[in-house]
């Protein structure tokens, strides 16, 4: 006689899942012995919850099937939240089981007592509470096809004595992927093709949604003339092998890709949900294409919006187009890009030997020292900045970070999951001084689950994305500074591999050391805390801010502050 537990790790391995991310707590104890009893499934020990739904969202990203985590109750699951948050925003598919308290327990303010199927609703396309064994199978049946159908996060909250209630012989029923066709109706294809071929100054705007359609996109960039500008999350789908990139936009991004917008008379969005409102042209036509109708014109008014997948709408769209032979507007285009790219490349240099290093050549040497087909992680900050100007795309590479929830500590965690997945891929973390710390104890999940993750620690003390804002908007930096440990010796203490770097002349070396080490390697870099991460478009009002944060650092006493910034930064060229 088998307990609901057994059918649920039965259900996981019908339909193609054979791991589970968590951390024990006694009200999953009926689910961890099921798993324990089970042939060829894994229980994938993390030290905190959050990172378990971290993991499960870099496992779904990877394997593009359903990655499952689960917590114990009350705040056992309350800490997956942030973790399934992220998941929900990067459309990842992935099932939460959050363990409940006794059921007859529940509205009596009995201990660890939540409302979890209420906690989690804002964070999940699917959300509910199994009140009997018999409704257990069904719910999860539920759960699992709209995490997978919509790409989105499930959570199943059930009263941990439901795990060790008996179900009988009942028949196990895979929840597996479904493959569709999604594309825009004729005659609003014909609408758009006549858009475009009335327009000689064209500009693509593609995200994360053109996975797949890589060389369609390049032929219709070609057909076109049409410079590709893409946001973060489409980097690594979009840039390599593409003679049409002209770079990234937003806060993060290229001027080039900035221009390549403002100047297009036609936007032609592709796959995005790109949010930043200042970055988009105030006068261009917009045509939109998304497989979620509810975003097409979410972000700037779209005259032509149009509901499929990238995929499937590019090669529909492809025979209505005449080619161009007008290159005026991408040739301005890429000569911007081009001279945009050397100026970001003359950074990214070793400065005369000079410390502490520039943050642009610890990425820059991460780059050329990593693996062909590596899986990246960033942290948000200035690791995701870096990561975002100087790491290759090259249809085999990954990069993985939290673009959309823009959470702290989410490198390590990402990679736990990236490298679970396949233990013989590199992964390497570029993780913050601070994102590393918040979850700092995940380091012995390197160790304990044999994980071969790389860690580079971008060692600056301080929350330095944080600094950078508080200067832009002209506030005197306050409550921004870490004193932080030597992380190669913590690393060390922990059995693992890490080195320290401080000079400029010993990275390279060290890179190379810990990307050869036989399991997990950390390198300490301490970079420059004054590097400024110069937006692609300054406003009126961040210059004044600078201005402001200038007069009152001085007038705070804190002179030799502005002018570390000023000797930091003093080779600098604006990025024009």
């Amino acid at each position: 006689m088998t307990t609901v537990a057994d059918h649920v790790i039965s259900t996981l391995q019908a339909s193609g899942i054979t791991r589970m991310y968590g951390l024990p707590g006694d009200s999953l104890n009926g689910l961890t012995d099921a798993i324990r009893r089970a042939e060829h499934f894994s229980w994938e020990h993390v030290r905190h919850e959050e990172t378990a739904g971290f993991a499960a969202a870099a496992d779904a990203a990877l394997t593009k099937r359903l990655a499952v985590c689960a917590g114990s109750c009350g705040p056992g699951n309350l800490h997956l939240i942030n973790g399934l948050f992220d998941a929900q925003r990067s459309r990842v598919p992935v099932l939460a089981i959050a363990a409940h308290i006794p059921q007859s327990e529940i509205g009596s303010q009995y201990f660890q007592e939540t409302r979890p199927q209420d906690l989690f609703r804002e964070c999940s396309v699917y959300c509910e509470l199994v009140t009997t064994a018999e409704s257990a199978p069904r719910v999860l049946q539920m759960a699992m096809r709209a995490a997978i159908e919509e790409n989105g996060v499930a959570v199943v909250v059930i009263p941990g004595e439901i795990f060790l209630h008996k179900t009988g012989d009942l028949r196990v029923h895979p929840v597996l992927p479904t493959h569709s066709t999604c594309r825009p109706a004729d005659d609003e294809l014909l609408r758009a093709a006549t858009i475009l071929n009335n327009s000689d100054k064209i500009t693509i705007l593609a995200g994360a949604g053109v996975e797949g359609a890589h060389d369609e996109l390049v032929t219709l960039a070609d057909t076109l003339k049409a410079p590709v500008v893409h946001a973060l999350r489409g980097k690594e789908l979009v840039e390599y092998d593409n003679p049409y990139d002209v770079g990234m936009t937003g806060l993060l991004g290229f001027a080039s890709g900035y221009k390549a917008i403002k100047e297009a008379e036609v936007l032609l969005m592709l796959g995005t949900d790109f949010p930043y409102r200042q970055f988009y042209p105030e006068h261009a036509t917009v045509i939109q294409v998304d497989i979620r109708g509810r975003n097409l014109g979410r972000r700037t008014p779209v005259d032509l919006p149009l509901v499929g997948s990238v995929a499937d709408t590019l090669p529909a769209l492809q025979p209505l187009l005449r080619t161009k032979d007008d290159r005026t507007h991408l040739d301005r285009s890429l000569r911007h890009y081009r001279k945009t790219r050397r100026r970001l490349d003359e950074l990214a240099v070793n400065d005369r030997d000079k410390a502490p290093i520039r943050p642009e050549y610890l990425a820059a040497a991460a780059d050329r020292v990593a693996a062909a087909d590596a899986v990246f992680t960033v942290d948000v900050g200035s690791p995701v900045v870096w990561a975002a100007r100087y790491l290759t795309m090259n249809g085999r590479r990954r990069l993985l970070g939290s673009f959309n929830h823009g959470t702290m500590a989410c490198a390590l965690p990402l990679a736990i999951g990236a490298a679970t997945v396949n233990r013989d891929r590199q992964v390497v973390a570029f993780a913050g001084d601070g994102g590393l710390t918040m979850l700092f104890g995940e380091l012995i999940t390197l160790t304990q689950n044999r994980l071969p993750v790389k860690v580079i620690v971008f060692n600056n003390s301080s929350l330095n994305f944080v600094e950078l804002e508080m200067k832009a908007a002209g506030i005197v930096t306050f409550g921004t500074d870490l004193h932080n440990p030597d992380f190669a010796a913590v690393a060390q203490s922990l059995g693992i591999f890490g080195r320290r770097v401080e000079q400029p002349g010993d990275l390279e070396s060290a890179l190379a050391e810990a990307f050869a080490h036989d399991g997990p390697a950390l390198v300490d870099v301490v970079t420059a805390r004054q590097e400024l991460s110069i937006p692609p478009a300054i406003t009126a009002e961040q210059a004044k801010g600078f201005s402001l944060y200038a007069i009152r650092t001085i007038l705070a006493g804190r002179s030799d502050e502005l002018l570390d910034l000023v000797s930091t930064n003093v080779a600098r060229r604006i990025l024009d």
